[in-house]
């Protein structure tokens, strides 16, 4: 991004009265004067930037810093994986998964069933790709079991953010180790544990509980009117399972490559190898969506003797339902874009930094308070890496310590998603959600998945200490 022309700076405590002031901005429009979340979002960044000082002529500059980079990367793994998605449900393969889902586990256990499936499918694929592609067997276990949509939605959610905030190859934890030096194999096995524990403590006991306080109807946003499109065929399971598992596949395929040549001494030439950079290519996460897509189109369409067109229009279906979702979570990631450019979450972070805190406490709540000031996981996760890099540096700290640090971070940059934060508009979206449930849902959420995390990394940091 260009150099920003400021008018004015604001100090800490003005950024901070700034930002408390946006977000209350932000929730009268959506929830009192019901405007709509997309030009809410873009008005309170508008005024958000005036008063950080941000001259006219900047303004632009300023929404475009956190719109753009997030609109790209949902878009094509929002609208990848929603063509994926309906094809998956207009076959009927998505009730086809649920009812086999169901006889093998019961009604009874089938949100767990499924949420240990997101569980699984969260190691290899990011949080937005990967609850898009489980959406319509999210959606089609729920008409079948019935009850709370959000107590079985709600549980396979946290399954992929668990996944997502503290298991490598996310990109969170990896740049935080990347930054501070921890070992990245010893990360991903703590972090693979700390992601099972917190799902099974957030996301099958309270995730549903919450989700139970309110009756949210199973979304249509995938559905499709089978008798006018013809297009269902009842596909085989292993069929819609296996179109579940090549995206998954291809990606660790990418990550596999990645991580040996990691260790070997000559990494950038093996990475650059033709063959291997190629294959590093099919498990890039838009590339290997895309090559589900194509071939669940032969699968799903063209091999089970459907037209061309009727497969065109049933793909094209699927991108106009989810333009709100995109627009809606790209604004999200404009407003927390415009937050960072005041520098709130330096300007908070720095100064914690001097407080002279206990290193696991003080990254945990720099990550913590920075992931609240603008609402980026990832962005959280590295400022308060960078800025414990020094004192971790200067101590006396073992690998294990290192990798307890790496996770209080983690732990914090998870806590409270709220309105500044486009994963929790793409959360709200697709199940369905005004901004006021899922504060009182996924926000509360968030913030247990925070405080278990932040709990798990105390005690590995002192089981550390006392076998350093």
């Amino acid at each position: 991004m260009d150099e920003l022309v400021l008018n004015w700076e604001l100090g800490t405590a003005g950024l901070l009265i700034l930002a408390v002031s946006a977000v209350a901005v932000l929730l009268i429009l959506i929830m009192a004067l019901k405007v709509h979340a997309f030009l809410a979002l873009m008005l309170t960044s508008i005024g958000t930037a005036l008063a950080a000082g941000i001259a006219p002529g900047s303004i632009v500059d300023a929404l475009a810093f956190g719109f753009h980079p997030t609109l790209g990367d949902v878009m094509l793994l929002v609208a990848l994986g929603a063509m994926l998605g309906r094809m998956v449900e207009a076959s009927g393969g998505a009730q086809v998964l649920a009812d086999k889902m169901i006889g093998v586990v019961g009604e009874k256990r089938a949100g767990l069933g499924l949420s240990l499936a997101s569980l699984l499918m969260g190691f290899p694929i990011f949080f937005d790709a990967g609850l898009v592609v489980m959406m319509p067997i999210i959606y089609a276990v729920a008409r079948r079991v019935g009850g709370s949509f959000l107590a079985i939605a709600l549980p396979a959610a946290v399954a992929f953010s668990a996944m997502h905030i503290f298991a490598p190859p996310h990109p969170g934890p990896v740049a935080a180790s990347a930054i501070v030096g921890a070992d990245i194999g010893l990360v991903m096995i703590v972090g693979l544990v700390f992601a099972a524990i917190i799902w099974f403590v957030v996301g099958t006991q309270l995730a549903p509980r919450l989700g139970m306080r309110f009756d949210v109807p199973v979304p249509t946003i995938l559905d499709s009117d089978k008798e006018r499109t013809g297009f269902e065929s009842s596909p085989k399971v292993s069929t819609i399972v296996a179109l579940l598992i090549l995206p998954l596949v291809l990606i660790l395929l990418n990550t596999g490559l990645n991580t040996f040549g990691a260790t070997r001494p000559d990494t950038e030439a093996f990475l650059a190898d033709g063959w291997v950079s190629g294959l590093r290519l099919l498990g890039e996460t838009p590339i290997a969506l895309l090559i589900t897509v194509v071939v669940s189109m032969f699968v799903l369409g063209w091999g089970a003797g459907k037209k061309g067109d009727l497969v065109e229009k049933i793909t094209d279906s699927a991108l106009g339902p989810i333009c709100s979702v995109v627009l809606i979570t790209g604004a999200g990631g404009m407003f927390g874009g415009v937050l960072r450019v005041t520098g709130i979450g330096d300007a908070v972070a720095g100064s914690l930094n001097d407080i002279g805190l206990p290193v696991i406490v003080a990254a945990y709540l720099i990550a913590q308070i920075v992931r609240l000031a603008q609402g980026s996981a990832t962005v959280a996760l590295t400022t308060a890496a960078s800025l414990m890099v020094g004192v971790i540096a200067s101590g006396d700290f073992s690998q294990l310590q290192i990798v307890a640090i790496v996770m209080a971070m983690s732990a914090g940059s998870v806590g409270f998603a709220h309105v500044n934060d486009s994963g929790f508009w793409l959360v709200s979206r697709f199940f369905g959600m005004d901004m006021k449930q899922t504060l009182a849902t996924w926000t509360l959420i968030q913030g247990a998945m925070a405080i278990v995390g932040f709990a798990l990394s105390l005690v590995l940091f002192g089981v550390a200490s006392a076998i350093a």
